[in-house]
């Protein structure tokens, strides 16, 4: 017996000391990743806003069904089949990879020899992931708003790229939407007030980090004086589709409460954010929002 009962000990004992192994050398893995920056450094969201669309209600209309299948996962294996490359109106490999999924084949078969599925997939849902889900009604849908409050005009076109040369010269890392002075300006994802006050370039300006901390929401050149929606502090929660603050043309001014720009309108910018390392280091991720803003058009808050 106490053999048999020491023998026991000694393999518990043993299985203990591997899984402490393993668990240690995960660990070790991961920081590995951080220290070596084993993570996405650059992502060139090209979805057309018809592509997103047609995504989206494949992925609405399958939620229910016996063969789900997310928009992320389309949009991943369609950029798989065409580099990247989307037009406008709808992309043939949305339409395949729905149609295998409703024939009974599964979406890891199905793309475990593409090389780059996994990178979309991951690129496109730290761009996509807080927007379809669940309300607080249980309803399943859209949960993000356009920036523009409901009822309230603006114009656009993209400028991602185009060049700035206030302070130094530079690429524009965002998208302007032109329009009133006082305008409102909703979240138009929930999260995290991160950042709340004058920036040089921005002027008035307010930084927001998502809930699953992939994506920061930049809104700024707010209205003179009164910039900000009352009350609205760095810390605080918001909710998508609250009121934020209110368009404006401050900026480009060492000194607070500036208007230094030309034409009133609203900078906004969608930050990626894979490693800690890249919130404010050189790796930053700021992706081409044109697209997303024109998606986002059918979705506006009431304020």
């Amino acid at each position: 017996m106490f053999r048999i009962y020491s023998m026991k000990r000694i393999a518990a004992a043993a299985l203990s000391a591997v899984l402490t192994i393993c668990c240690v050398a995960l660990l070790q893995v991961e920081r590995a990743k951080t220290v070596s920056g084993d993570y996405i450094k650059w992502v060139d969201f090209t979805p057309t806003t018809s592509v997103l669309r047609q995504a989206l209600d494949i992925d609405i209309q399958s939620h229910d069904s016996d063969t789900p299948v997310s928009w992320i996962e389309l949009l991943a294996y369609a950029a798989c089949k065409n580099g990247g490359k989307f037009t406008s109106g709808k992309d043939k490999y949305i339409t395949q990879l729905y149609e295998r999924i409703q024939n009974a084949e599964d979406i890891q078969t199905i793309t475990a020899d593409m090389k780059y599925y996994n990178y979309y997939y991951e690129a496109y849902s730290a761009v996509l992931s807080g927007y379809v889900g669940y309300n607080d009604d249980g309803e399943y849908g859209v949960l993000v708003y356009s920036p523009f409050a409901a009822g309230y005009y603006y114009s656009h076109y993209d400028d991602f790229g185009a060049s700035r040369s206030y302070g130094y010269k530079r690429k524009h890392l965002g998208h302007d939407m032109m329009g009133s002075v006082g305008t409102p300006i909703v979240a138009v994802e929930g999260g995290r007030i991160e950042a709340l006050g004058w920036n040089q370039y921005g002027g008035w300006r307010v930084g927001i980090r998502s809930n699953d901390g992939r994506r920061y929401y930049y809104y700024a050149h707010l209205r003179k004086n009164k910039p900000f929606a009352e009350g609205l502090k760095e810390g605080d929660t918001v909710k998508a589709g609250q009121l934020i603050g209110y368009l404006g043309m401050t900026g480009y001014s060492s000194k607070e409460n500036v208007n230094n720009i030309n034409t009133p309108h609203l900078h906004f910018g969608i930050q990626l954010i894979f490693d800690e390392s890249q919130k404010d280091g050189v790796n930053q991720i700021w992706i081409d929002c044109y697209q997303i803003i024109c998606f986002l058009e059918k979705y506006r808050a009431k304020i």
